[in-house]
């Protein structure tokens, strides 16, 4: 497996997993529905946020660690 093929399948995994993230991160924020955010400190949240936005975070980093990797020059 070459380093950019690694990269590709990186880059395809962490944008199906910010796009999955993203979604449950939109639900719980800024839906009204009976899966609406918890109060901070509540069973599942990390300092008051769900645990999908820290998800949502690191597929972010996955990705651009991915780009940057795809655009270099070496």
């Amino acid at each position: 497996m070459t380093k950019q093929l690694a990269l590709k399948i990186l880059l395809a995994v962490g944008l199906g997993g910010m796009a999955f993230s993203g979604y449950l991160t939109y639900l719980e924020m800024f839906t009204k529905t009976l899966t609406a955010c918890p109060a901070p400190g509540a069973a599942g949240t990390i300092l008051g946020y769900p645990a999908c936005v820290y998800g949502f975070v690191m597929y972010l980093a996955i990705v651009t660690v991915a780009l940057f990797g795809l655009n270099s020059k070496k």
